[in-house]
């Protein structure tokens, strides 16, 4: 199978490295978004599937726009490809492309599709308290993910499961499922099927507002959207002492706990904890925080330092 594989972000790596060492895969090279600069000093840094293709000796083009990239998409022309491989690529492919290889082009897709359509499937399973989530190998076509699906592994979500595990547990799973599925639907032994358009939901992108806890949900909800948001943006809240001195605090880890009353964001327990915060219906104890601009702890090592009064409030902002 004379391939090339798309992807740019750290979740796609497990599949780039399989298709190189799957015998009946011919991978011929790699696109991947262009280097970004990062840090303080905005440093060029490749993208991660760019350095691992780097460690495979395997080409790599970065073309800022692929529809406009006339090397790109000749070097990709000559080729003479069965099947091109997406995952987290990070731009839309052409008809041009789409319609290139024999096979045309697959996508791995974090969601059980077609369930969490678009930008963010991994946190909107977790924020939603969705019981599994898994992967879908999908044919592509014009849309964004609306393409049949060849084939799909799921996984449960455990009530411990945060974005950052369920990331890493979805790049293994792709891996595993284009072993298992590619070559069949290249050699025509896979029909894929049409997605039930009336069942798509759409994950939009997150932001980093979505990070602010309202503290009216439920404690449910609440540890939900924590574990959704670890690690990027993460959780906040402002909390209001005595003599209303307010700091901003990054929620990293709850648990739901079984207290109850108080208004919504007040503490519940005493000033050396633990740390029990009412929520709209229910409490967490929040396990693990970071005082703006410092490092993060466990609460009660926090609290033994920086006690915190019964009846005083973490808000929104």
């Amino acid at each position: 199978m004379r391939t090339v594989f798309f992807g740019t972000a750290e979740i796609a790596c497990p599949v780039l490295r399989t298709l190189s060492e799957m015998p009946e895969v011919n991978l011929l090279g790699v696109v991947s978004q262009p280097d970004r600069p990062k840090g303080r000093k905005l440093v060029l840094q490749p993208t991660p599937i760019k350095a691992l293709a780097e460690r495979l000796s395997l080409p790599c083009h970065q073309p800022p726009n692929l529809r406009r990239s006339e090397a790109t998409l000749g070097w990709l022309q000559a080729l003479d490809l069965d099947v091109i491989v997406v995952m987290a690529y990070g731009q839309l492919l052409a008809s041009s492309v789409l319609e290139m290889p024999r096979r045309g082009c697959v996508n791995v897709h974090t969601s059980l599709l077609p369930k969490y359509r678009g930008a963010a499937p991994i946190q909107w399973a977790i924020w939603n308290g969705d019981a599994q989530s898994g992967v879908s190998l999908m044919q592509m076509d014009e849309g964004m993910d609306t393409g049949p699906i060849i084939a799909t592994q799921s996984i449960p979500i455990e009530a411990t499961t945060t974005a950052a595990l369920l990331h890493d547990q979805l790049g293994e799973l792709g891996a595993q499922l284009m072993r298992t599925h590619l070559k069949d639907f290249v050699v025509g032994a896979l029909q894929p099927l049409s997605q039930d358009t009336a069942q798509a939901t759409h994950a939009r992108k997150i932001t980093k507002e979505d990070g602010w806890i309202d503290w009216a949900q439920s404690a449910q909800q609440i540890d939900c959207q924590v574990r959704a948001l670890d690690p990027w943006p993460g959780c906040h809240a402002d909390w209001v002492g005595p003599g209303e001195h307010s700091e901003r605090f990054k929620i990293l880890q709850v648990r739901v706990v079984a207290e109850q009353g108080g208004p919504p964001g007040s503490l519940l327990a005493s000033a050396a904890g633990p740390l029990v915060v009412a929520c709209g219906e229910g409490a967490v104890e929040i396990l693990r925080l970071q005082r703006q601009g410092g490092r993060a702890m466990e609460a009660a090592t926090f609290l033994a330092g920086h006690p915190m009064e019964p009846g005083s409030t973490f808000k929104a902002s």
